[in-house]
């Protein structure tokens, strides 16, 4: 089936839940569908945070502890108070802040869940290497929750499962037919590479954009968060795949982006004063 065949008959099975469910990102102001209950994804994830305090190996360095709540703080602060002086909704007024270290040197990671549930673990503290680094970080996985997207995937996966089923049903299982013969042949799941995989790409570049947003308007150095991906093509060096079969834009593009955004990025979000 043509890719253009796919669109129409995803937009006849969905137009009706998708009309009025359509919000935009705050600050990017990006179309999201969201038809997924965002109480239900907060609740859900105040239930994993609780679950994953108590199973993970939460690190006993205070010192790097409180650098992270440090920034954490900055940037609640300075979110809020971007949003109240352009007479905005705050996206984050519901949010319960809270942060932990995780004692894993072998992830290099760092995740905020909805609701600003945030932990960081230890091994991607060899990548920041200081704090401007971990700001950055920091704000690209606060920026996930500020704009919503566990609700906005959620979201898109309901639809397309309807969708799909929809078009299956015109077609005589056409997609199912599509998906099983390409997925036996190649390994490969044309909807996940087609579709998932550009999708939530775009959501990691819109985090980039928002994160260095907020690392400006905390006074952060921005040109930290280019610094920390070539710091992590290293660390990737030999396990890199290509950007096509990957959920996240290659740590190439990813500099280049954000080193073309800063000068912007500085104008428009300048560090406001006592954050």
């Amino acid at each position: 089936m043509k890719r253009r065949e796919f669109i129409k008959y995803l937009g006849c099975g969905c137009c009706s839940v998708i009309l009025p469910s359509c919000t935009s990102t705050p600050i990017t102001n990006r179309k999201q569908l969201k038809i997924y209950p965002e109480s239900v994804i907060n609740a859900n994830a105040v239930k994993a945070y609780e679950q994953f305090k108590k199973k993970a190996k939460l690190s006993k360095d205070i010192k790097t502890l409180n650098m992270i709540k440090r920034i954490g703080g900055k940037m609640e602060k300075a979110i809020s108070y971007y949003f109240k002086s352009k007479n905005l909704k705050d996206p984050t007024i519901n949010f319960k802040w809270e942060y932990v270290l995780v004692d894993d040197d072998k992830t290099l990671n760092a995740w905020c869940m909805p609701g600003g549930k945030i932990a960081v673990y230890t091994g991607i503290l060899k990548v920041t290497k200081n704090e401007d680094g971990l700001a950055n970080v920091m704000g690209h996985e606060i920026a996930h929750a500020v704009a919503k997207h566990s609700v906005e995937r959620a979201s898109a996966a309901m639809a397309l499962n309807v969708g799909t089923a929809v078009i299956d049903i015109f077609t005589g299982g056409a997609i199912s037919r599509t998906r099983n013969t390409v997925g036996r042949s190649t390994g490969v799941d044309v909807l996940q590479v087609g579709i998932f995989n550009p999708f939530t790409r775009n959501q990691e570049s819109e985090a980039d954009y928002l994160g260095l947003a907020f690392a400006s308007l905390t006074g952060y150095n921005l040109y930290e968060g280019a610094e920390l991906w070539k710091r992590m093509k290293e660390e990737m060096k030999g396990k890199e795949i290509p950007q096509f079969l990957s959920t996240h834009p290659s740590p190439t593009n990813r500099i280049r982006q954000i080193r073309n955004w800063i000068p912007q990025i500085r104008t428009q979000f300048p560090t406001m004063k006592n954050i």
